[in-house]
């Protein structure tokens, strides 16, 4: 949404809020605008992918910069009058009345009936001089976004995560130049067998730093002194969710501590629901707008019920006030 309301005192009270505006919450917010719902989208303006400098597998935005994607979404969530306001949630709080009250930065207060939850999640990246620097140049996460970039082209993989194996065996269908560093996790028997079954080479010993040349990646160095030269390296990040605004709320968690929401993206707490990245850590761009329609379908359902039966109750009191014979029900 180009242009976007910072001044809320215009309107403070909505349909639903959604907090966060990559992919997934400008969909929902999109879907809901469109059914005509009172939607303000809280967007920080830091996408996980702003360090990429084209998304893939987005069908028919292939190729383009996320924030060309984002900006062109903003704009037509903003054509159907949805707000959006810059800026970040502190907290989620019950409202007394019913619903909810999100809590800016800053200190302002907004009222939603509901409130979707599509703020992603923060990658950690392993301390290794040069991977934060070229993270989402020549540093990547996933095969399905960028592996055809560097497609028969040496490619090495960090071994920093308990999926990191698994993640340099995928990787050979790209290429057939694959070096695997185990880094700090030594291979199990099994492992290193497969990775010779697949023809994944495996380099021991730490990782020391990853070099570039005019800001691209040509070599991963290791703590001996050996140099490998890669035109891509693909580690697995840790991953933490943002969802630290819903603490405090009661909704279910996992055994890994995510939020659990059904297939349309409800929490455990009427409401309240969480899509994209926040709760599926592997959800492309194009996966998580199909999870922000769905909640949105889904949502506005929850919504019709709501006022069908508010509605009922006002018109059964009216009749009985006015003395017409009320339908059983």
């Amino acid at each position: 949404m180009t242009g976007a309301q910072n001044d809320i005192s215009k309107r403070t009270s909505y349909d639903v809020i959604v907090i966060g505006g990559g992919a997934g919450g400008l969909n929902a917010a999109l879907v809901l605008a469109r059914a005509r719902r009172a939607v303000a989208v809280v967007d920080s303006g830091k996408p996980r992918n702003a360090p990429s400098a084209h998304m893939h597998g987005f069908l028919s935005r292939d190729g383009m910069p996320p924030l060309t994607v984002l900006e062109a979404g903003r704009a037509e969530v903003e054509r159907y009058g949805a707000v959006r306001i810059d800026g970040a949630v502190e907290q989620v709080d019950a409202g007394e009345a019913g619903g909810y009250v999100v809590r800016l930065e800053g200190g302002a207060t907004l009222d939603a009936r509901h409130v979707v939850l599509a703020t992603g999640l923060r990658d950690e990246l392993p301390e290794i001089p040069g991977v934060r620097a070229m993270w989402g140049g020549d540093v990547h996460f996933c095969p399905y976004c960028h592996g055809y970039e560097v497609r028969d082209q040496p490619i090495v993989v960090l071994g920093v995560h308990p999926a990191s194996p698994g993640q340099a065996l995928l990787l050979r269908q790209w290429s057939p130049h694959i070096v695997y560093v185990p880094h700090s996790r030594p291979l199990a028997d099994e492992e290193r067998e497969r990775m010779d079954a697949r023809g994944v080479e495996v380099a021991e010993g730490p990782v020391a730093a990853l070099l570039s040349k005019d800001g691209r990646l040509h070599a991963v160095e290791l703590a001996d002194g050996r140099t490998m030269r890669c035109a891509g390296v693909f580690l697995f990040p840790g991953m933490t969710p943002n969802d630290g605004v819903f603490d405090g709320l009661g909704c279910a968690r996992d055994d890994q501590g995510r939020l659990v929401t059904d297939r349309a993206g409800r929490t455990s707490r009427p409401g309240l629901w969480a899509v994209g990245n926040v709760v599926d850590s592997r959800a492309q761009a194009v996966t998580a707008a199909g999870m922000g329609a769905a909640a949105a379908f889904a949502l506005n359902h929850d919504l019709v019920d709501e006022e069908t039966e508010r509605d009922l109750a006002a018109y059964r009191a009216a009749a009985d006030a006015s003395g017409a014979p009320v339908p059983a029900s």
